[in-house]
């Protein structure tokens, strides 16, 4: 655990800078353009970019040693931070102001391709624990992991709202370009003890996508896992284009940035739980009760036009999002062999997280011609409106209340497969030694 945790402590600032950047640009683009539209294709293009690099970065974590790979995480992201800080002095501030500027969403990409750099490092990390912790410890260390990000998230959520409303833009940028220094400068000062792995050379040199289809297809049920977490990170999707737009219906940038700031205390909670209690026999059967808890509460969480019941809704929600991450990556490590672990975690991403863009694409125009005028104008209001509330805000809150139904059910419904049944049972039985790729290996290369 020693060389276990100063990486996790660089990653905790490094995960910190990219969630800060990312908060305060969405912020900041509502709060400019007043446009729901903009941040709903934000996060379209965030989640597709995450998607379309999964493939790419989890072939990079495997081809080089992980500290490499964290520091050219690192080299991208000051980068690209660096040249967003250009463009922003350098363009006058009512050009941001049109959400159909070049110069507007040039500056949204860099930014965005910075948060996205870091995503390398959050697949090397996940391999990185099947490399310094035991396995009866992995679940735990997970759990650490967890409550690394819940400390990311409460620190960015805080602070990039307070930094937006009280100095701008600006000072954003300034202090995402420290940060970024400073976690090189220190990563470069941390000794990670890798071994050289057993590689299939011509795998580690490309997007390796049919080599880690079989790894996958070796594990009974592994795939309906994956799809599993792909479709509800379809619904997720939902909460992530419209929640900011939601929330700040409510309150102001600075309460919504601190409120989240204290929400985010949910990922600590959840992670520390991991961390202390493990996911138990069955983890698998941990994530699918969590994922029926989760959805209930989002059928209830907006019921009303009430920034309390919201806020103790998405509490519950976010402490129990550390479990159903923990559980995906304990599985993974314990069932996947170690060499090919990065390229299948990026693999689960890019699949899990393709899902997402196609929602945050497609619920900004369905929110804003479909349920807004449902509930403003439409048959909503005579409906719903006399318990439920009318106007704009209860139009984006039945849309939260109808998709956690449906992920409700099909949570239900996956449970009671047979896929869940033999994930279950390969995963008890955890034979691992009939895992192995039939490869002509080579010693990977030492860069």
């Amino acid at each position: 655990m020693k060389f276990f945790y100063p990486i996790l402590g660089n990653s905790l600032v490094a995960s910190l800078t990219n969630n800060f950047v990312w908060f305060a640009v969405t912020f900041w683009a509502y709060l400019e353009t007043q446009s729901v539209l903009a941040t709903s294709f934000m996060a379209g293009i965030y989640l597709g970019t995450v998607a379309i690099s999964g493939f790419f970065l989890g072939s990079l974590v495997d081809r080089f040693k992980k500290k490499k790979a964290m520091m050219i995480s690192g080299i991208m992201s000051l980068i690209l931070y660096t040249t967003a800080f250009i463009i922003y002095i350098s363009t006058p501030e009512s050009v941001f102001k049109d959400p159909s500027s070049v110069a507007f969403w040039g500056f949204i990409i860099l930014t965005l391709f910075g948060a996205i750099a870091g995503n390398i490092r959050t697949i090397a990390l996940s391999t990185l624990v099947t490399f310094l912790i035991p396995e009866e410890n992995r679940d735990k260390a997970n759990g650490m992991v967890g409550t690394t990000n819940g400390v990311s998230f409460l620190v960015a959520s805080i602070f990039s709202g307070m930094t937006i409303g009280f100095l701008g833009m600006y000072w954003t940028l300034v202090l995402a370009v420290v940060l970024s220094v400073a976690v090189l400068v220190h990563l470069w000062t941390i000794s990670i003890p890798e071994k050289e792995t057993i590689h299939a050379e011509d795998h580690t040199q490309h997007i390796d996508v049919k080599g880690t289809i079989a790894a996958i297809r070796m594990v009974p049920g592994l795939f309906a896992l994956i799809f599993f977490n792909t479709f509800n990170n379809f619904l997720g999707g939902v909460f992530m284009s419209l929640m900011d737009a939601y929330g700040l219906s409510m309150v102001s940038v600075q309460a919504w940035g601190i409120l989240w700031g204290v929400l985010s205390m949910g990922f600590i909670v959840g992670g520390l739980v991991v961390a202390k209690k493990g996911l138990g026999k069955n983890p698998l059967r941990t994530l699918f009760v969590s994922n029926i808890v989760m959805w209930a509460i989002c059928v209830v969480f907006t019921i009303q036009a009430s920034i309390v019941l919201l806020a103790v809704g998405m509490f519950v929600y976010l402490c129990l999002i550390p479990v159903v991450e923990a559980t995906e990556q304990t599985i993974l490590q314990k069932v996947i062999p170690p060499d090919r672990q990065g390229r299948v975690f990026g693999f689960a991403q890019s699949i899990e997280q393709a899902a997402s863009p196609l929602t945050a694409f497609m619920i900004g125009p369905i929110a804003k011609f479909i349920f807004i005028p449902f509930m403003t104008t439409g048959g909503g209001v005579s409906l719903l409106g006399p318990w439920f509330g009318t106007g704009t805000a209860r139009g984006l809150a039945l849309l939260f209340t109808v998709t956690g139904m449906v992920g409700l059910v099909v949570t239900i419904l996956a449970m009671r497969s047979k896929s869940y049944r033999l994930l279950s049972a390969k995963y008890k039985r955890g034979d691992e030694n009939d895992m192995s790729l039939e490869t002509e290996p080579v010693i990977a290369s030492k860069d």
